[in-house]
């Protein structure tokens, strides 16, 4: 939404951040083609001009791909093969230009696909796309990864390596999404927020939990986070801790945030 608010042009943003629980037959009733009706529903009910979304396969982004027409997406597998886990981004093409994009793996060689250091369990990505907003030509940089679920110095180093890919978009409102795989006191998001406001912390949001393995009870803390730099103000956010259509979409529950950004 774009409106002026005393004598300045505002620029309001839907974002969405939505771990999608990769295709695993042995889910049963909680497998992708159980689900990805509802994960469809609870996008266009929730409407985000962007959205991240961790632990897409490529055969499940392509049935998201038929379902979100309006969206244009960018991101690869983070195997050097294309067949493993995406952290892809989404955007609405009527809103948004795609003026660069670009992945890194986050590694001590993050331009290597494939590639994976310290003690992370699997290769781990952070992908970026540079939006510009079609009626004000306002650019955003927005970053959407997925932690290691087991290496916590690989989470560290990684934090690290975002930090550094959001330095090169300095004096840019820039948006990270992503499941951190890590509670707000630990390392990771301390040192993420020294640097980048939690979204949902900013409204009063930041203890709940989003991972809930299909149950709807989400006992930790949460590991899903939307951060925003210093140039983006936080309006509203929310835990989509509903079902949609009689099921979970999803073994996280999504999370969003309403943000402003000043255009003058």
């Amino acid at each position: 939404m774009l409106y002026v608010l005393e004598g300045r042009t505002i620029l309001e943003l839907q974002i969405m951040s939505f771990n999608l629980r990769y295709w695993n037959e042995h889910d049963g009733t909680n497998s992708w083609p159980q689900r990805r009706k509802a994960v469809a529903k609870l996008i266009h009910e929730t409407n985000p001009v962007i959205l991240g979304t961790q632990e897409g396969l490529r055969i499940m982004l392509q049935d998201l791909d038929e379902t979100l027409p309006a969206y244009g997406r960018v991101g690869e597998s983070r195997s050097a093969s294309g067949d493993d886990e995406f952290c892809a981004i989404y955007y609405r093409q009527a809103l948004f230009e795609l003026i660069e994009s670009k992945q890194i793996w986050l590694s001590e060689t993050p331009d290597e696909p494939g590639s994976k250091s310290w003690d992370s369990s699997l290769p781990r990505i952070c992908t970026l796309a540079l939006l510009k907003h079609r009626p004000t030509g306002k650019q955003v940089a927005f970053l959407n990864t997925h932690l290691d679920h087991l290496g916590a110095i690989a989470r560290l180093e990684g934090a690290k390596l975002i930090l550094e890919l959001v330095s090169e978009y300095e004096g840019m409102p820039c948006i990270l999404t992503g499941d951190m795989n890590c509670h707000p006191r630990s390392a990771p998001i301390q040192l993420l927020t020294s640097q980048l406001t939690n979204a949902l912390g900013e409204v009063g949001l930041g203890e709940v939990g989003t991972f809930h393995e299909f149950t709807g009870l989400a006992s930790y803390d949460p590991i899903d986070y939307i951060f925003v730099t210093s140039q983006i103000q936080v309006l509203h956010g929310a835990v989509l801790d509903r079902k949609v259509e009689g099921v979970f979409p999803s073994d996280h529950f999504p999370i969003s945030a309403l943000v402003r950004i000043w255009i003058l």
